[in-house]
């Protein structure tokens, strides 16, 4: 890019995003937000996502992608609409879901939700990654981290509202997993089966999906595939490391440069 980015071209968060398989970290870091199901009813089901879902995925990947490779005036200017869009989002829980009663207040803003938001981007990037393309150190993985709290910023959070250090942030993940937060109802588990795992998408792209959704399952940490009752098993387990191991080995290597990278598809306007 010519224009100043908010990264610049060694950044790590450009250097996971721009390859193409990451894309698998999609599917998996919104089943792990609608996990929460606060989370849920401030950015799913308050919003309308529901209604028109893939325009508004493809919108919010536009935006991602703009923060990532575009000019930081413009990251900066989008980001701004986002948070105040945010900011008027507001609202109770019409239902008990998990430990939380009905009348449970949410805000799109709120600090908690928006840091479960950001982690899940963080911890799916990083699984797709190292299951698919090479090992991070704990430098690198720390330095993805630590450009992801640029990103939170940029969407309203604040230094004090992040991990400090990647031994925090694994440390937040640990306790979100086994803590008693996270809980899929009926209206999530419906946006796993009809929107994530069954898009619109032309036939013979069909068998690619089946792949997708199959990684998407077994890569989802065990305790939010329970949530949602996906089944797995030993050789399911297997198949799925044996298809990673090829791929970090032999298909991604092997790659010509116009299909491993992305190249960024940023809107003209938002």
């Amino acid at each position: 890019m010519d224009a100043i980015g908010v990264y610049d071209d060694d950044a790590a968060i450009r250097r996971v995003h721009r390859e193409q398989i990451v894309a698998l970290a999609g599917p998996r870091a919104l089943l792990m937000q609608a996990a929460h199901p606060v989370a849920f009813a401030g950015f799913f089901a308050h919003t309308g996502a529901m209604d028109e879902p893939y325009e508004r995925l493809h919108r919010t990947a536009l935006a991602v992608n703009l923060v990532v490779f575009g000019p930081r005036a413009e990251a900066e200017r989008v980001t701004a609409i986002v948070r105040r869009v945010h900011g008027g989002i507001r609202g109770e829980l019409e239902r008990p879901a998990g430990r939380f009663p009905a009348g449970t207040p949410y805000a799109a803003d709120d600090p908690a939700l928006l840091l479960w938001i950001l982690a899940t981007l963080v911890d799916s990037g990083l699984t797709v990654y190292q299951r698919y393309v090479g090992p991070l150190s704990r430098d690198e993985r720390d330095a993805y981290w630590r450009d992801y709290r640029v990103f939170g910023r940029l969407f309203g959070l604040r230094e004090r509202d992040m991990p400090a250090t990647i031994e925090g942030f694994d440390q937040y993940m640990r306790g979100m997993l086994d803590g008693g937060d996270l809980h899929v109802g009926d209206e999530a588990r419906a946006l796993a089966i009809d929107i994530v795992m069954r898009p619109p998408v032309p036939l013979h792209v069909r068998p690619l999906l089946e792949y997708a959704n199959f990684a998407t399952v077994g890569l989802l940490p065990k305790q939010i595939r329970r949530l949602y009752g996906f089944r797995w098993d030993p050789a399911r387990g297997l198949a799925l490391r044996s298809g990673q191991e090829y791929a970090r080995r032999v298909l991604v290597p092997l790659l010509p440069h116009r299909l491993r990278y992305v190249r960024p598809r940023l809107p003209a306007a938002v």
